[in-house]
């Protein structure tokens, strides 16, 4: 297998939605080792188990015109986390495909929705959690954010529900409940700029 490199997301770009099919009608992960660098490939819908290997995955927080950050439910029948809240979406690229085009691609399987400004925003985050069924999620998990470019039409499969939220109370929210939220988005928030709105940034000494 070719290393993959996990690069910068480029800034500015519309990047169009990627059809499944162009990379097979198996779902497949990169399985990665200790440093990052890519050791092979898995099921995705056999890897995560109660000893789940370290794999690429990403996760994306996505703003409307407004500003809003969308948050949305995890659907009862994820194998991880199911009826959870937390970030806008979450996936794995598939072998040969770049960070862009798969959060493009589950963005449309997922929402129903089309994303400009794909941005790499923490590029070095990894988290390792366990939901209640005792299932792992081991990733090197770099976050990015984007712009809403159509309106939702989310997949019950997928999202059960989902809500438009200012910056600031998803911040406020991870504060006082982090017990109700995915653990990954608990953990990559202090590093998230996005979590704080125009207003805060404008505090300080006059």
């Amino acid at each position: 297998m070719n290393a993959l490199p996990l690069g910068s997301a480029p800034t500015g770009v519309t990047t169009p939605a990627v059809p499944t099919s162009e990379y097979g009608t198996v779902e497949r992960v990169i399985l990665l080792a200790e440093d990052g660098t890519p050791v092979g490939v898995a099921d995705k819908a056999e890897v995560h188990t109660e000893a789940t290997p370290l794999h690429l995955a990403f996760s994306c927080h996505i703003r409307d015109a407004r500003g809003q950050v969308l948050v949305t439910r995890r659907a009862l029948s994820k194998k991880t986390w199911p009826g959870v809240w937390t970030n806008s979406l979450c996936g794995h690229p598939a072998p040969g495909e770049s960070f862009e085009s798969a959060i493009a691609r589950r963005a449309h399987e997922e929402l129903g929705l089309e994303l400009t400004d794909i941005r790499m925003v923490l590029p070095d985050f990894r988290y390792r959690a366990v939901d209640a069924s005792g299932v792992v999620e081991n990733e090197i998990c770099p976050v990015f954010t984007a712009r809403a470019g159509s309106e939702l039409a989310p997949n019950p499969a997928e999202v059960m529900d989902y809500t438009w939220v200012a910056p600031s109370d998803l911040r406020r929210a991870i504060e006082v409940a982090p017990w109700a939220l995915s653990p990954w988005l608990v953990e990559h928030s202090p590093g998230l700029a996005l979590l704080v709105d125009e207003s805060d940034r404008s505090e300080g000494p006059a």
